[in-house]
């Protein structure tokens, strides 16, 4: 037998969604960093963001934009970049256990001398490289428009922001995993992939409205990522809290799984 036959498995089938993911990746990126020299120092633009009201500019994590690291968190890593690759992650995550017996294939695949262990740790590698790809492709896109698009970002910069945005990809995923492990329900694990990742972007905003509101960024994974400004200012230890989540929570759903009848 081959090694890693599930993981294997896994990316042959999935090899043109992601080329898809890459796709809609590339367009986000390559559509928004090159406008930023039209935005950085526009008094027009400053001039919006400024009427906006303080709590909006907050939420959005606008109140850094004219920065070529703001700008870039603000329209890619921190927004359409997370939301996409949170649609994704929450997506394999949920299928990885819950969308095979769901299916009714799970059984035939645990009947062919395949661990209920293996199946979790194989199908959330797979998932975990699929992410790694899309972060790195994002990654290098953004150095390569770095120059070209004036936003001044150094090397650990990207690195820190590239790692900031694949914890928060790769924890909602294995949330996914967890819940389709614990509950074998697609919509369950969807639900409670997804719901992980918009509760932590809701309460980093409410964390940004006021003083009294700050205790909710302890509980944000999305203020984990991004909360100490990864692009402008480097790496942070809060971002290793996704990865703990992560591993957790695969860790669990092996321990769920194995417990659990499969298709009942």
């Amino acid at each position: 037998m081959s090694a890693l036959p599930l993981m294997r498995r896994t990316l042959a089938d999935s090899w043109r969604g992601l080329i898809g993911w890459a796709l809609g990746l590339a367009a986000v990126t390559g559509l928004y960093l090159p406008l930023f020299p039209s935005f950085g120092g526009n008094s027009e633009f400053l001039a919006i963001i400024e009427s906006l009201p303080p709590e909006l500019v907050s939420a959005l994590n606008y109140d850094q934009i004219t920065s070529g690291a703001g700008y870039t968190q603000g329209t890619v890593y921190g927004l359409l970049g997370f939301v996409l690759l949170t649609i994704a992650a929450t997506s394999w995550g949920a299928a990885a256990i819950a969308g095979d017996e769901e299916r009714g294939t799970l059984e035939l695949t645990l009947a062919h001398g395949v661990s209920r262990t293996q199946l979790v740790l194989e199908r959330a590698a797979a998932i975990t490289l699929k992410l790694a790809i899309l972060v790195i492709w994002v990654s290098l896109l953004a150095t390569i428009l770095n120059g070209p698009s004036e936003l001044g970002l150094e090397a650990d910069g990207i690195v820190a922001g590239g790692l900031a945005l694949f914890g928060t990809a790769l924890s909602t995923a294995m949330i996914g995993i967890l819940a389709g492990g614990v509950m074998g329900r697609r919509a369950i694990a969807v639900g409670a992939a997804a719901g992980v990742a918009v509760a932590g972007y809701a309460a980093n905003a409410l964390g940004n409205q006021s003083e009294e509101l700050r205790w909710l960024h302890a509980v944000s994974p999305y203020h984990w990522a991004f909360g100490a400004n990864p692009l402008a200012d480097g790496l942070d230890a809060a971002i290793g809290l996704l990865y703990l989540v992560a591993i957790a929570a695969v860790v669990i759903a092996v321990l769920a799984f194995r417990r659990r009848d499969v298709g009942v």
